[in-house]
Parts: structure tokens; sequence; C-alpha cells
């Protein structure tokens, strides 16, 4: 069994659609069996609503529902439920480290291959900042089901 956990601040734009993402592109592989894929926030003010409207939105344009979704902050049972947690930037990788009890077992780090690189919070922007979000969580989603399918090839 694998677990994964994707997480942004308030759990309504990155991580659902990353969650979405992610459980597509395993589908998608034949691999969705045996992987447990959540997503949640650092921050508790969306508990329980449904993700913003434009994530909604852009992964149904690609033929993907995240509408049953729902926001939930991240737990300390989580730090050992999910082998991988992935931060949606450096802020939230950082809370995270914060907040992650002494006998954590899951492995943190950010969503994106290189530290240097962050998936921006398209909330304040327009419809396109949840376009261009998308793409680079359906990237990174297809290398991480890849790393899974195919070990060997990371």
């Amino acid at each position: 069994m694998t677990s994964i956990l994707f997480v942004c601040l308030g759990n309504i734009c990155r991580s659902p659609l990353a969650e979405g993402i992610f459980r597509h592109t395993l589908k998608e592989a034949g691999r969705i069996e045996g992987i447990q894929i959540d997503s949640a926030g650092t921050g508790t003010w969306h508990e329980g609503n449904p993700p913003d409207p434009r994530s909604i939105e852009v992964a149904t344009r690609y033929g993907i529902d995240i509408s049953g979704q729902r926001a939930r902050q991240v737990r300390q049972q989580d730090f050992s439920d999910f082998d991988l947690i992935l931060a949606m930037d450096k802020s939230n990788l950082s809370k995270l480290r914060q907040i992650a009890p002494k006998d954590a077992t899951a492995h943190l780090r950010l969503f994106l291959d290189a530290p240097e690189h962050e998936v921006p919070d398209p909330y304040y922007g327009g419809d396109k900042g949840f376009e261009a979000v998308f793409h680079m969580l359906r990237s990174a989603s297809e290398r991480l089901s890849q790393m899974l399918v195919d070990p060997q090839s990371s």
C-alpha cells in the first residue's frame, strides 16, 4: 500500500486539484489499486467546503470530477497514516515540518521536482492561473505516477 497526501493552505484550490489529477492519472495507468490518495490544508478556513469553483471548473474541462471533495485540515495522524506528504509550496512545507510529531513516519517534500519550484496559489488570480496550475499538477502527477508504476524510471 502506498499513501500520498497533497497539502496546500486551505485545501480548496491546489491540493484538491492535485488529488483529483493524480487519481485520474493513476486510473489512466491502470495503477489505482492499493494507493491511498487524499488532500488537506494547513489552515482551517475552508474546512468542510467543496473545492473552489474555479478548481472544479478547470478539472471538469479535462474530464476530472473533484466536486465531491471536502476541505479538511492536516491532522497529527496524517504523519503516520501517509507514506508521502507533498506540499504545494515552501510555506506549507515549513508549516508541515513545524507541526509534524516527533514520531512521524511520513516523508515530507514539495510536490514539484526541483526545490525551487512551487505550485503558485491561484486563489487571487484569474482563470488563467487555475489553468496554469492544472497543467503544472498534471505534469507532476504523470511523473509521480510513472515512478509508482515503474520505480526504475526515476
